[in-house]
């Protein structure tokens, strides 16, 4: 179509939407205001008679330089070129579970809150857009202690993010990072973490709930032992009736770099070969039940599948169902 033909157009549309106005009227013509952000991003959808739903809380760009310890710098930038991700730009992407089952509302692993970059912190609102109200989540219960993941459970400010949630934690992760004769024997990167676990569960101390890997913490809800991202990392399987899905926290990250390739050792994992040997395992189950993962660091909304491909994996990213 010349342009000639589409001015003509333009001007009979809008003739005819003048036609359409009472004398007097005059139609608006101020643009739409152009959004600053993505509009709310959240997911829902059903695991037997539990109701899920995967909220984005923002995420933080990242170069490939630095993110996996035992290959080249360039093997890894050719692994994201042939994904269509750049290279000086990776978004590393936190997506946090809540899931309503039998009669409780919980929270698996809380993000950022008021505490993170300012591309993260996008919960609270997500949340809202959701219809989920914070004073009504019973229970928020951690895969690790990475800031990512716990500085949300309490504001810059102090106050809990979840007022009348109760922290439920997994043993070994508590034992670790409480420990202060353990500070030494961490990377000095990351003895920070230590001061921000004291400053996030300390006010709450005789009230947090510590589980052992293998119980069920909820009913419906088990937690699985997950080693190597943290000494307690942890996952969680979600079980209704016949349907299950699996809460992975960091078993990996991006899965471009850690799915497809497993024995590709992440800079964030504290020991990289119980983490590789992790992946392994968990893979190796979600893989022959076809049982579908929560990614924390998936692209949004984190809800895919894996299956064996060689030495590695595939990850699907799981069909997109209407919400329920």
């Amino acid at each position: 179509m010349n342009n000639s033909r589409r001015d003509v157009l333009a001007l009979g549309t809008a003739a005819a939407a003048a036609a359409l106005l009472a004398p007097g009227e005059v139609a608006a013509q101020a643009p739409a205001a152009a959004p600053s952000r993505q509009a709310p991003a959240f997911y829902r959808f059903k695991v037997g008679d539990a109701e899920v739903t995967v909220l984005n809380d923002g995420f933080v760009p990242r170069k490939a330089e630095g993110w996996v310890s035992n290959v080249p710098l360039a093997q890894v930038e050719a692994a994201l070129e042939a994904a269509f991700i750049p290279k000086d730009d990776i978004r590393n992407i936190y997506n946090v579970t809540v899931v309503k089952i039998g009669s409780r509302q919980v929270v698996f692993d809380a993000g950022f809150a008021d505490n993170g970059q300012p591309t993260t912190g996008q919960l609270a609102a997500n949340m809202a857009a959701a219809g989920i109200d914070p004073n009504q989540i019973d229970a928020v219960i951690c895969t690790h202690f990475h800031p990512d993941h716990i500085h949300g459970v309490r504001q810059k400010g102090g106050a809990l993010a979840f007022p009348k949630a109760e922290i439920m934690v997994p043993e070994p992760e508590w034992a670790f990072w409480t420990d202060e004769n353990r500070i030494a024997s961490v990377p000095e990167g990351r003895r920070a973490n230590f001061g921000i676990v004291n400053r996030v569960f300390s006010p709450s101390r005789a009230d947090i709930k510590r589980f052992a890997w293998g119980a069920e913490v909820i009913p419906g809800v088990t937690a699985i032992a997950t080693p190597g991202h943290t000494p307690g990392h942890t996952s969680f399987v979600i079980a209704s009736g016949n349907a299950k899905v699996l809460v992975q926290g960091d078993v990996s990250g991006p899965p471009v770099l850690f799915v497809r390739n497993p024995h590709w050792h992440s800079s964030f994992d504290a020991d990289p070969q119980v983490a590789e040997a992790t992946r392994r395992k968990l893979y190796d189950m979600a893989a022959s039940e076809r049982m579908p993962i929560i990614g924390y660091h998936a692209p949004f909304p984190g809800l895919g599948y894996v299956a064996k491909d060689g030495n590695g994996y595939r990850y699907e990213q799981a069909q997109w169902r209407s919400t329920v």
